[in-house]
């Protein structure tokens, strides 16, 4: 974090915690320079970002002030209520084309959920790149056969005790990514027919391998900020013969929650229950903005009943593609699966992350890459709050960097997407995290990119969009009336 972000959250602290209520007139800068120890530029840096949040306003003449009147947040969208009945699942042809209007060049990005890529660790990585290239010819010219490369299953071992996880190195096998581990770790305990219980919404991905292997989807309600209804789904596997449950726990693709520890403890029990496995996607456990990372559900699991699967694609780069999965009591399975599927995941990102990890330079990544997600959520939630329509429902994530939008019922997020891709601007909309077409008026929004002067003006024609097709939607009833 940079010292006028360590600067501006020691003020917005003091604001929280009423120091400097309402309406208050804060430390001239020059004061508050002597008081920190820090330069003028820095302190002017702090106090400019606190404006754009909308926390202080600047009075000419006069210095600054907390806001009398703070912009209103948008509250987090309800708890989602899908059917709860299983369905085939049919989303392949909508997921590519979001995937495709997300690369079209020029195209301002909101609907992939690439990560920034642009943080001075993966500088660092580059060389490590470069060096091994160069030295180790012969050792990146070779197949890193299953279970994967040593030393970075080490690294892997050592990094998932700060998830609570025991695991020796032998006890996982490295993935071309985490999509090809969620892959695995469904076909190693679930054949075509069978019901594969998934939270909703759900990250469209694990919707595409639900349906490319002929299973159905069950979708099981789930909040905005505590996770999957553990009613709902004891109701549901009561009533259906559902195989296996497909969970992000930790700040979920798209809604972002992070499920508390008693929950997380209360499902393992209930699936133990029914003898049901889970599959746990940890792809953003690392992504938190806390301190310290959550534990994953695999942290308490003791028969081998969690299959848990990650990867570095949204901590460090997708380009590398290299994931991981913890299978429990499925290893041989898949381990046979990865080999008859794709032989061997790439040495050579194998050989740079395991480097890259050993040498300390992740920890301190992280610690920058939390800070500054952070801090562009919380731009977000003030933009929105600027641009969009008054009734917007927005979730808080505390980790991740996507948030999901509930609008008026009469907004169609797939009309607004393709109108905004007709402005180069990329959105994922609501239908693509649902098995049976749900989350019509919802949308999911990147804000991993630094927000720039293009990003803002190109998020405020989003709420244009929005507030154009709530007015032909006002027009419409009162035609009919």
């Amino acid at each position: 974090m940079k010292l006028y972000e360590q600067v501006g959250q020691q003020i917005k602290e003091y604001i929280d915690k009423g120091v400097y209520g309402p309406g208050a007139k804060l430390p001239s800068v020059r004061k508050l320079s002597g008081q920190l120890s820090v330069s003028i530029s820095t302190v002017l840096q702090a106090y400019a970002r606190l404006e754009d949040l909308g926390i202080i306003e600047a009075v000419p003449q006069s210095g600054y002030y907390v806001r009398r009147t703070p912009r209103g947040l948008p509250t987090p969208p309800s708890i989602s209520k899908p059917p709860i009945r299983p369905t085939d699942v049919s989303i392949s042809e909508l997921a590519m084309e979001m995937l495709h209007a997300g690369y079209k060049p020029g195209a301002v990005q909101f609907g992939t959920a690439l990560p920034c890529i642009d943080f001075p660790a993966l500088r660092q990585m580059h060389r490590i790149y470069t060096r091994i290239s160069r030295n180790k010819p012969d050792e990146i010219g070779k197949y890193e056969i299953p279970p994967g490369n040593p030393a970075l299953r080490l690294q892997i071992a050592r990094r998932s005790v700060d998830a609570g996880i025991s695991v020796s190195p032998e006890g996982m096998v490295v993935t071309t990514g985490c999509q090809e581990a969620l892959m695995l770790a469904i076909r190693a305990v679930a054949k075509a027919g069978d019901t594969i219980a998934v939270e909703s919404p759900t990250y469209y991905g694990v919707l595409q391998c639900i349906e490319s292997l002929g299973m159905r989807a069950l979708e099981i309600p789930t909040d905005a900020r505590t996770g999957i209804s553990l009613n709902a789904l004891k109701l549901a596997l009561d009533q259906w013969p559902i195989k296996t449950l497909v969970l992000t726990p930790q700040f979920s693709n798209p809604l972002g929650y992070q499920m508390p520890d008693e929950h997380k403890v209360a499902l393992l029990e209930l699936l133990r229950k029914h003898d049901i496995l889970l599959v746990e996607d940890d792809i953003n456990g690392e992504l938190c903005y806390s301190d310290r990372r959550a534990k994953a559900i695999k942290a308490w699991d003791t028969e081998g009943r969690v299959l848990l699967c990650s990867s570095v694609s949204k901590t460090l780069e997708p380009g590398l593609r290299t994931g991981w999965i913890i299978p429990g009591r499925y290893f041989k399975e898949v381990e046979h699966l990865k080999i008859v599927t794709s032989m061997a995941t790439a040495t050579l990102p194998q050989m740079v992350v395991a480097d890259f990890l050993e040498t300390g330079g992740f920890d301190r990544h992280l610690r920058t890459v939390r800070a500054t997600y952070q801090d562009r959520r919380d731009q977000l939630t003030q933009l929105i709050a600027e641009h969009f329509p008054s009734d917007i429902r927005l979730t808080h994530p505390e980790g991740g960097y996507l948030a999901w939008v509930e609008m008026d019922k009469s907004v169609d997020s797939l009309a607004l997407f393709h109108e905004a891709m007709d402005l180069s601007i990329s959105l994922a909309p609501g239908p693509l995290f649902s098995a049976v077409g749900k989350y019509r008026n919802y949308m999911r929004i990147n804000y991993s990119i630094p927000w720039s002067d293009e990003r803002i003006a190109a998020l405020a024609k989003i709420g244009e969009l929005i507030e154009q097709q709530m007015d032909k939607g006002a027009s419409r009833r009162a035609e009919a009336s």
